[in-house]
């Protein structure tokens, strides 16, 4: 398969092929209700588990619930190397607004939710999403939620615990409570907050998986990347894919799309040989925003 040329890290108790896919495009605009084409939704995930990935993210307030169930419908019941990854800490209001959900009893009503909507006895990992700021890590005690569902852990309905929109110092305080297999966080070739958390993260041996790797709602836009896509005989996204894989063995990739083309585009990123001059000319990008 093209996606084996990216190789695997340790994702908790499993080890997972670099190249996953996230679920959160197959709900609909806004990442609420369904999708305009469920028909085609269920065709790209069984497209991408036909190619190898075994690393799928998702979360039961995609929707809600919609994403959930649309991997149940696709791929239940699961191949045994799968690992499906969700995240907790928010709910959907009517207008699809994002709000905080971090009590005990919403935390535990999440976590049977998905274990509900997904069909399974226990989840692979579970990401907190911290919501002290809904639009990037910010400073503050998750103890309390972090107790919860390390409780929830011990129970058995959990497998492996991550963390997500966090800081360092949260990682740090995380590990306290229970161990933290991965850390999901905004980061791409443009927004490179991270960096030394991913070194961190990387010398202990811990995941780093990076949401919005293409940018998210606002794709990247660089004359660079452009420049060096075309050198290449590759689209933008598929170089800043290969960016990533090469930035570190530990940063483990799950660009979404709603589009079997466009899957199959995102998996090729696998095999781009990035040149030292074109990942030079790549981490200037971020010093020139």
């Amino acid at each position: 398969m093209p996606i084996d040329t990216s190789g695997t890290f340790k994702l908790g108790a499993r080890s997972v092929k670099r190249l996953g896919y996230g679920a959160m495009q197959l709900a609909g605009p806004g990442v609420f209700g369904p999708p305009k084409d469920r028909a085609a939704a269920v065709a790209v995930l069984r497209e991408a588990v036909a190619r190898g990935v075994n690393h799928i993210d998702t979360s039961d307030f995609y929707g809600p619930h919609v994403t959930n169930q649309i991997i149940k419908e696709a791929l239940h019941p699961y191949p045994d190397d799968l690992t499906i990854v969700t995240k907790i800490s928010a709910r959907r209001g009517a207008d699809g607004s994002w709000i905080p959900a971090m009590s005990p009893a919403e935390l535990t009503q999440a976590v049977h939710d998905n274990l509900r909507h997904l069909g399974v006895d226990v989840l692979d990992v579970v990401n907190l999403r911290s919501m002290l700021d809904v639009h990037g890590p910010k400073e503050g005690s998750l103890e309390a939620p972090l107790t919860v569902l390390a409780d929830l852990q011990r129970k058995g309905l959990i497998r492996d615990m991550g963390m997500s929109n966090v800081t360092a110092r949260q990682v740090a305080d995380g590990n306290k409570i229970t161990k933290i297999a991965c850390v999901q966080n905004q980061y791409n070739v443009a927004h490179r907050d991270d960096d030394a958390l991913i070194d961190d993260l990387a010398r202990d041996g811990v995941a780093y998986v990076p949401f919005f790797p293409l940018g998210g709602f606002t794709p990247l836009q660089s004359s660079t990347l452009n420049d060096v896509a075309k050198g290449l005989g590759a689209t933008p996204m598929q170089v800043a894919l290969a960016w990533l894989l090469r930035r570190s063995p530990n940063i483990l990739l799950i660009p979404g799309t709603s589009s079997v083309a466009h899957l199959k585009e995102n998996l090729a990123a696998a095999e781009i040989d990035l040149p030292d001059d074109a990942m030079a000319a790549l981490n200037g990008i971020a010093s020139a925003a």
